[in-house]
This record gives structure tokens, sequence and C-alpha cells, in this order.
């Protein structure tokens, strides 16, 4: 009976997580959200496809105003004397020191301005920006900049702060021409901005800076859209995010000022009224170009007409007048300019695929071999509110990257491919956002190993549904309620999933080893298992496929849940038959098919818990290479063994000393 897939996989991997900006350390948010969730992704392509054929990449964004406002800060507040490079250094390898505490294995996480990555990806941004420009979708424009008067300098994008003004948005923050939850506005429309610097209300002054032409790819993005939505494997929060930018311009203006739109409405160019919805409280006014909204905002404004404007594709600003950012490449004779942190993010994933193909020694257009092929698939962790940049601007700019004018959704080998996106919903603290700049201060990623195992909390997390909505994460030593924090009675949510490993996985475990130990010397007993136990590990390998293939971790947790069950029952009620019976045989066939479900759930839970799972390989003394591969038939044992052990009928085993935890509970939770 051998196992047989039913699911086609790419030859080849590219896995992303988002990339945290280099001002800060990692709360739980990041690992959680987005780390753990890629990490786990990862390790079960590698064990699928092969570690070869499978690269796991991140970094620390270097660049961006939020870092230039950290260092400023630091410089200014607690006399920090080193570099904005070293303010970047000292956060970043902290950042990877929580990842690597986590089990976080990335091929690379360096830094977009670190070393040998900041190189590459110097010379990548070169290489695109230029290559965008000899296509016709970059144009330099001269538009308005805030400026503080009395600090006499032009302000970047978080040194502005205002309220929204994208219709029906909640954010509490907004900056120059982006609000805390993704969206995208311009400048001018900002409401009541204030300069972070000194307080006061900052000008408008025309700067020169490179735009991209994203509306010219609204029938493009539709069209992916399109497919994006009728692919139940996607999650619907990215077509749904993605669609609402994709609708005409429109403005909405309160009811009540309709008499004043009228009179207005002949010095605005060509539109379409709509009234308002039953139970809204404003019409909108619909564009067919954002050149058009903007020329109408023009005019309602300088009559003093207060209004909204709605989600719309803008020009993608590509460049700032900031000096710490990647540079520029001299178009048009235009020097001394850097790029946006966003627009370099998106193609940071690729300079990082290069970076390690070089440090394998592979040539410097071996990231084509991931990044242009169709037998490759790229897939992309990433929180919800990035879906604007993920799912809008970055498939347009590889749609203009494309050779010559054939703007296909789709495009031949060679050329840039689009990603397969993985949007997690926010992971709350409790039942509110958690933001390290916001009024909920989230516990760090690093202090939460003072309560917990890194297995307990990665299962915890991969189990919480983040692909399905919002979900709070509610650790009890965190819980702001003192009688709730300190009542033994209250059980902490966050060992939920800890449980299945720390009582059931670790009963399987010991069960199968410490009775090899007892009754077979120390032996696992190779053979045949029941055809039962290997239909039953089939269909659940089966279906784990399929749930891997949606990157459904949740559901994937909840199937082993049963598994493992079914495999600790399996070993307590056939080990109790056979003891009944005097049965040797019985015994004998018993093990056998409890170190082959071992085996597998084993296998199947690596990606989610390595640590423990590596532990096991280790006890039973098999390559981890062999236990960790879909590469094998799963019919026995036998195929993890030598001849020579499978002509004996049985291979060694590491003697497991008395209380050997694979699965151990963190010393605070044990009663003092």
């Amino acid at each position: 009976m051998t196992y047989v897939s039913n699911v086609k996989w790419p030859a080849r991997a590219v896995v992303t997580a988002g990339m945290p900006y280099g001002n800060k350390k990692l709360h739980f948010g990041h690992v959680a959200g987005v780390f753990v969730p890629a990490d786990s992704y990862a390790r079960f392509l590698r064990d699928r496809l092969g570690a070869d054929n499978v690269i796991f990449v991140s970094g620390t964004d270097c660049f961006g105003s939020p870092i230039e406002e950290g260092y400023r800060k630091l410089v200014e507040n607690e006399g920090f004397e080193g570099t904005i490079t070293d303010y970047v250094q000292g956060n970043h390898d902290a950042q990877k020191a929580t990842l690597d505490s986590y089990d976080v294995e990335l091929s690379i996480y360096e830094g977009s301005g670190l070393g040998h990555a900041g190189e590459v990806h110097q010379a990548m941004t070169n290489r695109i920006l230029k290559r965008l420009h000899e296509n016709g979708h970059l144009s330099l424009q001269s538009t308005l900049q805030f400026y503080d008067v009395e600090a006499g300098k032009f302000l970047n994008g978080r040194q502005v702060l205002g309220h929204c003004p994208v219709q029906g948005c909640k954010s509490e923050k907004a900056y120059a021409d982006e609000c805390d939850l993704g969206h995208q506005f311009n400048p001018e429309d900002l409401i009541g901005p204030k300069s972070a610097l000194t307080g006061t209300t900052p000008e408008m002054r025309p700067v020169a800076n490179w735009y991209f032409d994203l509306p010219n790819f609204r029938m493009e993005l539709r069209q992916l859209n399109d497919e994006t939505s009728a692919d139940p494997e996607i999650r619907q929060v990215v077509s749904k995010t993605i669609g609402e930018f994709l609708g005409a311009p429109v403005i909405y203006i309160k009811n009540e000022l309709e008499e004043s739109y009228r009179e207005l409405a002949g010095q605005m160019p060509e539109h379409t009224f709509h009234e308002a919805e039953k139970g809204k409280q404003s019409f909108t006014i619909e564009f067919s170009t954002i050149e058009d909204r903007d020329a109408a905002r023009d005019v309602l404004l300088g009559a003093g007409i207060k209004i909204r404007t709605g989600k719309a594709l803008v020009p993608f600003r590509i460049s700032g007048n900031v000096e710490w950012g990647v540079k520029v490449p001299v178009m048009e004779d235009v020097e001394n300019l850097t790029v946006w942190c966003w627009p370099e993010s998106l193609w940071a994933p690729i300079s990082f695929t290069q970076t390690v193909l070089d440090y394998r020694g592979e040539g410097p257009e071996a990231w084509r071999d991931w990044w242009c092929c169709p037998d490759a698939e790229i897939y992309q962790f990433i929180g919800q509110d990035n879906l604007y940049f993920y799912g809008v601007a970055q498939p347009a700019l590889w749609i203009a990257l494309e050779d010559g004018d054939a703007r296909l959704v789709h495009a031949p080998a060679g050329q840039l491919q689009q990603s397969r996106l993985i949007a997690n919903h926010h992971i709350l603290l409790g039942d509110k956002k958690a933001s390290s700049s916001g009024a909920v201060k989230p516990p760090s990623a690093d202090e939460l190993l003072d309560y917990y195992t890194v297995d307990q909390l990665r299962a915890h997390w991969l189990a919480l549904g983040l692909d399905q909505k919002s979900v709070g994460f509610k650790p009890k030593p965190f819980d702001p309620d003192e009688k709730k924090r300190t009542d033994p009675r209250v059980a902490d949510p966050v060992l939920k999933e800890g449980t299945l490993l720390t009582n059931v996985f670790n009963r399987l475990a010991r069960s199968c080893f410490y009775e090899a130990q007892k009754n077979f010397d120390g032996m696992m007993p190779l053979g045949a298992p029941s055809e039962s136990v290997v239909a039953e590990a089939h269909r659940v390998m089966a279906e784990y496929e399929q749930l891997m293939h949606r990157a459904s971790l949740h559901n994937v947790m909840n199937l082993m849940d049963e598994f493992i069950r079914f495999s600790n029952k399996h070993w307590t009620s056939g080990i109790s038959a056979a003891e009944a019976s005097g049965d040797a045989a019985g015994r004998r066939q018993v093990l056998v098919d409890s170190f082959f479900l071992l085996r597998i759930c084993t296998l199947l839970m690596h990606p989610m818990v390595p640590s423990g799972c590596r532990k096991i390989a280790t006890y039973m003394n098999v390559d981890e290479a062999k236990l960790f591969s879909w590469n094998a038939a799963f019919d026995a044992n036998d195929e993890l063994c030598t001849a020579e052990e499978v002509a004996a009928g049985g291979h060694a085993v590491v003697e497991l000393p008395p209380r050997t935890d694979f699965f151990a509970r963190h010393e605070s939770q044990f009663k003092k």
C-alpha cells in the first residue's frame, strides 16, 4: 500500500514573510501573525519538495520614515551617539535573535540596507527602476510635500500626523499619504495635519518625484482579482480588500451640502451623481479618472465644502527626497533621490533570494529560476493591512516590467510570475489591536518565553484561525484583570493546544520507546503495520496535503489533534488487549503499528512544532532527512532503516531516560 498524492506542487518555491521595520524589536504580533505561519509553511514545503528546492526569505526593512523618526528620537531624547546604520543594525540583530529563539528557520534574514544583501538590493533597485522607466511607466511629477517652517525642513511620512480622509476609515493614525490601516491618499487630502517635530501645521511645498502610473493598470488588476475571487483556495480577504481599490474614483459629500454641490457641479469635470444609500449620511459623485476626481476636489475644497475621498488607484510614489534610503538611479538627469520604502520593499524578497543564491555560489541571474518560472511558486505571507501594496501595487509593477507591450496578467516563462498571497487577519491582544506604537502595549515576543515554551506558543498561534478573522491572543500572565491572572482555577487559553503536545503526543512517543526498551531489547520492531493503520495514516496525509495547499493551518492543527489522539488510543487499547491475553505476537504488532503512527505524526507535526519533533527523530535514531521527507511509500518503517536491519526485523533506538519529555511544559507552569 503506497501513499499517492492528489495535490500538484511546484518544482521550487520561495516563501516570504513581511519585513519588520528596523526601528524596534519584535512584538508577539510580528512573530505570531506572519513569521510562525510562514515558517511552518516553508518547513512543510522543504519536507514535501526537498530542502534544496525551497527558499524562505525575509529581513529587516532598513529604510522608511519610522526608522528615521525612531533614530531622531533616540538621539534627541536618550543621547544615542551611533549612526543611523548602527541603530538599524542593533534592531536587526535583536530581531534575528528573537526569530532564532522561536525556531523560525529562514534561508536568510539580513537587511535591505545592510551588508551584501544591501548591495544586491541596491543593484536590483537600479535594474527595476530603469526597466520601468524604459517601458514608459514612470513619470516625473511635481507634487506637494509637507514642509515644517519652524523646523526649516521637508517632513517624511511619519513626521506628519492627521486624520485619514478615506470615507469610512476608522484609523486613529494617519500620516502624510497613508494611514495605519493601509489606506492610500494624496498628502493634500490629509485632515488636520500636524508636524511631529514642532506640533505646528506644516505648509505644502512643491517637490519633484518619480511616480508609477498605477491607475493605468486597473483593467489588468481587475482581471487578476476576478481570477483570485474565483479560486476557492485563496482567502476571501485577499480579493475583497483588493477589489475595494479597483472601483472608479469617487468623492463623498454630506447630504446637507447637496445644494452647495449643485451650484458647483458645472465647474467640475464630467461625473455621475449617486444618491445616498438608505441610512447613509453622504451622497457620492463618481469620476472616470483620478485626475478628474482631484480637479473636482480642488473646486469643492476651494468653496469650503468638506469632502471624503474613496479608495481608488492613485499614482504610486516611487521616490522621495530623504537622505536615508535606497538610491534612485539617475534618469533624465534627475539626481539625489531615494526610493520610498514601500516600492523597494516589494522587490526586496527578490534581492534576498539572489543573496541566498550568491552564498550558494550560483550566478547573478539565478533568482530568475525561482521568480520567473511557471513551475515555481512564490508564497507571500503578509498581514491584511498590506494588501494594497502586495495585491495592487506589486502585481501592476510586475506587469509593467514585462518585455514589450503585451501587459499580460500571466507573464511567459522568463518574466516575473505573480505571487500567491497568504494574508492573515489581525492577531489581537485580548480584544484590541496591539501595536507597539499604539495605546495597547503588547508583550514582546521575548517576554512570552518567560511563561511558555516555543512549541506551546507556535501550536496555539497556528490554531487561532487568522486566515478567517481577527482573533484575540489572551495569555493569562498578561491578563489586565488581576483576579483572573492569579486565580489557579482560571485556565490559560494559550495552553489548550500545548496540552495535546505535553500530554497526548508525549504519551504516544514515550510509550513506544519505553515498550521497546522494556520488552524488545531497545529495538523498534520492523514489519508491516496493520492495513487499517496504514489506511488511516494515508487518509490523514491526503487531507493534510489538501489543507496545506490552501495554507489552512488552523485546520491542519485540528486534523492533527484528531490523528494524534487516534494514534494514542490505538496504542492504549492495543497494548491493553495484548497484555490481557498474553499475546506476544499481538504485542509486537501493536508496537509496529504505534511506531509507524508515531513516525507519521512526527512528520506531519514537524512544520508546526519542530523542536519536539527533532527530539523524537534523535531517539528514533533515524536520519532527519529521511524522517522529515514525503519521498517514501509510507507502508512501513522498514523504509527508514538499512537492509541489514530489515533482515534482522528490528532497528535500535536510543535509550530514553525515565520521565523524559519531548514536549515539555514551561517551568513557570508547575505548581510551586
